[in-house]
């Protein structure tokens, strides 16, 4: 298992961002290894909204399926991800007032197939993409919305 966090204070409210994180239409302007839309749900963001996503690491895209499996407007999001061969993710989004604005923590645990084989494979594979990849990310969202003022 593969477990990465990260952190951002953003100078927008958490209303704010958490429309524009739970809004599957804006993907490309903040996650870094988003590469395509292939289905949400339609409607608000609720337990069992479900959405399929391609992404792209080091050289190779892979589609992910995800299900919202816990969700609380304006503070939390828990997305459980299904990927090839069997890989399962699991990611949460925490929103905090603070300072008026917004702290963003991450987390991600990724589960690789193949147990622990998989898993030593992963890690000579990626290394420490995710970790760089979840600062990337968390920064191209406070830059996209400071500089929007908090507007899409």
């Amino acid at each position: 298992m593969s477990i990465v966090t990260a952190s951002i204070r953003i100078a927008a409210a958490p209303a704010r961002v958490w429309e524009m994180v739970m809004d599957p239409s804006c993907l490309s302007e903040w996650v870094t290894i988003h590469r395509k839309l292939v289905h949400a749900d339609d409607g608000p963001p609720r337990v069992g909204y479900t959405m399929d996503q391609q992404i792209h690491m080091r050289g190779v895209s892979l589609e992910v399926h995800w299900t919202l499996v816990d969700c609380r407007s304006g503070e939390l999001a828990v997305w459980e991800g299904r990927g090839p061969a069997r890989s399962h993710a699991r990611s949460e989004y925490v929103l905090s007032a603070e300072d008026g604005g917004t702290r963003f923590d991450y987390r991600n645990d990724f589960r690789p197939p193949l147990g622990p084989v998989g898993a030593l494979v992963s890690r000579a594979l990626v290394g420490g993409m995710p970790e760089r990849e979840a600062r990337r990310t968390l920064e191209r969202l406070r830059e996209h919305l400071e500089e929007t003022g908090g507007r899409n």
